[in-house]
């Protein structure tokens, strides 16, 4: 298991949806700029999931970002879909971001290229940011419970997506149902995700108000995915009305 971190996510609730997405935006921007104004260029990894859409509609509208010295990153990817299929997780990026800023270079994860030559991308240098979310599950990225390890030694691999994980793709309204969800995928690991400098962690919804709480309050361990958060230094988490089980509300 990972060394915890004394310290807790900074957790940051509102009153909605629009809110919370609006304020993550307001804090990667920020960051980005701070970045890019005492390096060369930015290395970024995004999730693919209706929880951050708030958050990069705003985020593909903040001034002063350099994209073209940003490269961009995604954290997953079906196995068995057609590469022109809505449902892939590197098509529903392209829609969200990846073709609305003029990034320096875009990674998009390709399952037949296979895993070793993505992981290679990632280390060829440090990872400054990473846009995430939290599954009903707990899992990060496609790291459910059953297949989660939070001392991986692999940076990407191919898992076995759960039951519930395949189930929320249909909540999401990604697949008309369950049978047509991929029992497989492509993942970025724990340890992948959080060698970054910074984490900004976005999860709105009440379908997701056990998992923030066990990803604040369980046994970090990889029962509860979400609990390797409290090992990074550096972990903003965004929650609305909905997924906070707190109940003070910025």
């Amino acid at each position: 298991m990972r060394n915890e971190v004394p310290g807790m996510p900074r957790v940051r609730s509102f009153p909605d949806r629009a809110a919370m997405g609006a304020a993550a935006a307001a804090d990667v921007a920020a960051e980005l700029r701070a970045r890019l104004a005492e390096q060369d260029a930015v290395r970024m990894i995004f999730a693919a999931a209706p929880s951050q859409s708030d958050l990069l509609d705003h985020l593909v509208s903040a001034p002063g970002i350099d994209w073209t010295r940003v490269t961009a990153f995604h954290m997953d990817e079906y196995l068995g879909l057609a590469p022109d299929d809505p449902a892939r997780f590197a098509n529903w990026l392209d829609r969200a971001i990846f073709t609305r800023v003029p990034f320096g270079q875009v990674h998009r994860i390709d399952p037949d290229a296979g895993v070793a030559t993505y992981g290679k991308l990632l280390a060829e240098a440090p990872v400054d940011v990473v846009c995430l979310g939290i599954g009903q599950n707990g899992h990060l990225a496609f790291n459910d419970p059953p297949v989660a390890d939070l001392d991986d030694p692999e940076d990407v691999k191919v898992v076995e997506l759960d039951r519930t994980c395949r189930r929320q793709q249909v909540d999401d309204g990604a697949f008309p149902s369950f049978e047509d969800v991929p029992t497989h995928a492509v993942t970025l690991t724990i340890p992948r995700l959080l060698d970054a400098r910074r984490l900004f962690c976005v999860v709105p919804g009440a379908s997701k108000r056990h998992a923030v709480d066990r990803a604040l309050h369980a046994p970090i361990s990889a029962a509860d995915p979400a609990t390797a958060l409290r090992t990074h230094p550096d972990v903003t988490l965004y929650l609305d009305r909905e997924s906070s089980p707190a109940e003070d509300i910025q």
